[in-house]
């Protein structure tokens, strides 16, 4: 009895001794299949950070390219055996009437905002190699007052957003350019100067005044001239003479030329004329586009009667006897406005696609339109004011997409989507 109860315990005492060997093993094995992953572990964090670096140098060498040819572009450099093309994108009056500005006024930041206006557009604006706007207000300071019609002073915050909207140059010269005197004209300079939008028809200067205006767009150098018919009546500074470009053909002939003599490869001349309220160009604005194209300007951006004018491609012969493409639209209409009249709230975002050829001519290759619209949301107490794509609307309103413009602006904006076809080419 007692010796079979010893070999029960020596037979429990070898069982005890083989599971440890048996632990021992296991742990042993967990240790190095740990060994191995950790292994594995650091050679595919090495592997990946090796891609990643040379993944981030390749992206830091097409950056540097980039960068490289961008430069090149503004640089001005341009192969002369390839042809370029790009395109100008023009829209028409910027008003601010007192509307406007209360509309976008935030009381509780005490600040202004435009750019709400502009959302359901600006993918136009500022997928353009060059924007053309023109300015109907002026930045005089808030210390003024801000005013609306005869006399326009708007909040600086709006040339801030155009800026953001994408205009790269505002044609200043018009009617309401001296709405707050020369140093009302003086400071929308600076403010335009801040706010990096270049600017063509008034000047603190002589100097200013004589000095062509060049923007460059993938090495193409363009010339940009504005003029106005006048200045409300106010009268130019008998001292300052040079502020305001006044519709003058000696004037103009001798810029084109000094446009010409730089080597200007495209010169676009913004007028400030016409009848308000008409959309037929007048005798006045069609001999003087003949003018214009005769002496070497290629395209014409006309302005003033806030609402849209005929628009039409020419081949024009010069006194040489070449020829070159032309392209005028009498009147691009309001961009933004606070008017109710007839046709002053239906305008177009203008797209021209341009190309300079290898033998130096340039040709205006499409004509190209967005019908917008300043729409007024009565339903809202802010930011009531916006521009619609009119086809765009149209097309959501029909599909059920978004109905919230309701059924008597889907209507509206379809008649004023056939008037801007028969206006523009009549």
């Amino acid at each position: 009895m007692r010796r079979h109860t010893r070999n029960r315990r020596n037979s429990k005492h070898v069982s005890q001794d083989d599971t440890k060997k048996l632990t021992t093993i296991l742990l042993k094995i967990v240790l190095i299949l740990l060994v191995l992953f950790v292994i594995v572990v650091i050679f595919n964090i090495t592997s990946n950070w090796l891609k990643y670096h040379r993944i981030t140098e390749q992206y830091i060498e097409t950056l540097s390219s980039v960068e490289e040819n961008t430069t090149n572009s503004d640089d001005n450099t341009q192969d002369a055996d390839e042809d370029v093309t790009f395109n100008l994108t023009a829209i028409g009056d910027v008003m601010c009437h007192n509307t406007q500005y209360m509309d976008a006024y935030n009381k509780d930041t005490g600040e202004y905002d435009f750019s709400y206006v502009f959302e359901d557009i600006e993918y136009y604006i500022k997928n353009s190699n060059i924007t053309v706007a023109n300015l109907e207000t002026t930045f005089a300071g808030e210390e003024r007052g801000y005013s609306n019609y005869p006399r326009f002073n708007s909040p600086d915050a709006l040339a801030y957003n155009l800026k953001k909207l994408g205009v790269d140059v505002l044609s200043t010269a018009g009617n309401h350019s001296l709405d707050t005197g020369f140093d009302g004209l003086s400071m929308t300079i600076d403010v335009l100067n801040n706010a990096d939008i270049s600017h063509v028809g008034t000047y603190k200067t002589q100097e200013d005044r004589d000095t062509i205006l060049f923007k460059y767009v993938k090495g193409i150098k363009i010339a940009f001239l504005n003029y106005t018919y006048g200045t409300n009546g106010i009268a130019i500074p008998s001292d300052k003479p040079y502020c305001v470009n006044l519709i003058d053909e000696d004037l103009i002939k001798s810029d084109i030329e000094k446009a010409k003599s730089q080597d200007a490869d495209i010169i676009v001349a913004s007028m400030h004329w016409g009848t308000e309220y008409s959309t037929v160009s007048n005798s006045t604005q069609n001999e003087l586009a003949d003018f214009l194209f005769k002496n070497g300007v290629n395209i014409i951006l006309g302005t003033h009667p806030h609402v849209l004018q005929q628009m039409e491609k020419r081949t024009v012969t010069l006194e040489d006897g070449t020829t070159q493409d032309g392209f005028i639209i009498y009147s691009l209409g309001n961009f933004i406005s606070g008017q109710n009249a007839e046709n002053t709230r239906t305008s177009i975002i203008l797209d021209l696609q341009i190309t300079k050829h290898a033998d130096d001519t340039v040709r205006i290759d499409n004509i190209d339109y967005i019908p917008i619209y300043m729409y007024r949301d009565s339903s809202l107490s802010t930011k009531k004011m916006k521009l619609l794509d009119i086809e765009k609307t149209i097309a959501l309103y029909e599909d059920g997409t978004d109905t919230s413009i309701g059924n008597s602006t889907y209507n509206l904006l379809k008649s004023e989507l056939e008037k801007v076809s028969k206006i523009l080419n009549p």
